[in-house]
């Protein structure tokens, strides 16, 4: 008798598409909240929200209102977004405003000092930290920020004076210099500090740009403050600082993580210190193996059944159909005089039990050597006629 092998099935342990999306949906799923909330926070912190801090601009984060002001005390206010434009502008009638002095690269705050230093005019910094402060504003140095809400003065400063209480905070600053204590301090750092330059000029560092916003002006004493620190001068360049401003390539360049501001440095670290506790937290602790009594006796029953519904749980119906076959020609092969090397080669196993079964009995290749059942019922009906086949050599 001539036996034939069919050909292997696919495992159904391989990974399926759907397999795949169950065990990375949770991953993806996570990303994409971690995506998301990425971008929501860059959103709401990003100072590139349309018309921020622009004279032109009567959003709510917008300056127009300022400079409408200014324009009704008969100050000017030019808007520049160029520092050839910015420098070219600076003189002793001229208060110039620089909204993003860190975006500046190096070469720019060199040329931005170069100009400013003895023009006998002021220079208004909005929130400067560290990228910018040493070069725009030597000696000084920022600590920190803190809430912006409405602050009292603390201090003896005719314009802090006048305008008395105002939205203050953002950044501190500190001075080496004990006799400019600045104003609207936080913990005893000031938010607005005043740097006297040769000359009748000046550099005041702005913490926080609360007080020049639309929305912000007609609270506390923010539109006196704003009068004041930018209406000093005939004239108000309003220096809005650009990416694509070419002086930027003139001269050194900064890396991406010099654009990084300092605080999301901090984030990123202590992030990284969690996740590596996190890993230490939940690691496996490797030591030396122990021995263990087990607790209970585990019937066999219960380990057949505990393997069966692993797989189940995992669709694995080819190895239980091959295990089941596996076993029975094992049990048969004894039965029928066969070795036990030949117990699982069709051409031996095969003929052997057709001789002890009736003429018009069972299939003995494609019960002990067929393919692999379509589904969970062809498999029970495997192993019963496995069973009665075995039956059936016993008593023959």
């Amino acid at each position: 008798m001539t036996a034939t092998t069919a050909a292997p099935a696919t495992t159904s342990m391989a990974a399926t598409p759907r397999h795949l999306w169950t065990r990375t949906r949770g991953l993806l799923l996570a990303l994409a909240v971690l995506i998301a909330g990425g971008i929501t926070l860059a959103a709401m912190h990003s100072d590139s929200r349309h018309g921020s801090l622009d004279p032109r601009s009567p959003d709510e984060y917008g300056s127009r209102a300022v400079a409408q002001l200014l324009k009704g005390q008969g100050v000017s206010t030019r808007v520049v977004s160029t520092l050839d434009e910015a420098t070219a502008a600076a003189g002793p009638d001229t208060t110039l405003l620089i909204t993003v002095p860190d975006l500046l690269t190096e070469s720019q705050q060199h040329r931005l000092r170069a100009a400013t230093a003895g023009s006998g005019g002021r220079t208004v910094l909005v929130a400067p930290e560290s990228p910018s402060l040493g070069t725009l504003a030597p000696g000084v140095r920022s600590e920190g920020s803190a809430p912006v809400k409405p602050r009292d003065p603390g201090c003896s400063e005719p314009v802090a004076d006048r305008a008395g209480r105002a939205d203050a905070g953002g950044i501190r600053y500190s001075t080496p210099d004990d006799d400019n204590p600045g104003c609207y301090p936080v913990d005893g750092l000031p938010t607005l500090l005043t740097v006297p330059a040769p000359g009748r000029g000046d550099t005041v560092l702005l913490g926080a740009p609360d007080v020049l916003f639309n929305h912000r002006l007609d609270e506390e004493g923010n539109a006196s403050l704003a009068l004041q620190l930018l209406g000093t001068r005939q004239h108000l360049v309003w220096y809005l600082p650009s990416l694509g401003d070419t002086s930027a390539t003139d001269g050194g360049h900064r890396s991406f993580f010099d654009l990084i501001p300092s605080g999301w440095r901090w984030a990123t670290l202590q992030l990284a210190l969690a996740a590596v506790l996190a890993a230490l937290w939940r690691a496996r602790r490797l030591g030396p193996l122990v021995t263990e009594h087990l607790p209970v006796a585990i019937r066999a029953s219960e380990a057949t059944e505990g393997r069966a519904r692993l797989y189940r749980k995992a669709n694995a119906r080819d190895r239980a159909a091959d295990t089941l076959r596996a076993t029975t020609r094992a049990r048969l092969a004894p039965l029928l005089g066969v070795s036990s090397s030949a117990a699982h080669s069709p051409e031996v196993l095969v003929p052997a039990v057709s001789a002890r079964l009736p003429a018009a009995g069972r299939d003995p290749l494609s019960l002990l050597f067929g393919p692999t059942p379509a589904d969970d019922t062809a498999l029970v009906r495997l192993a019963d006629e496995l069973d009665a086949l075995e039956r059936e050599v016993r008593t023959s």
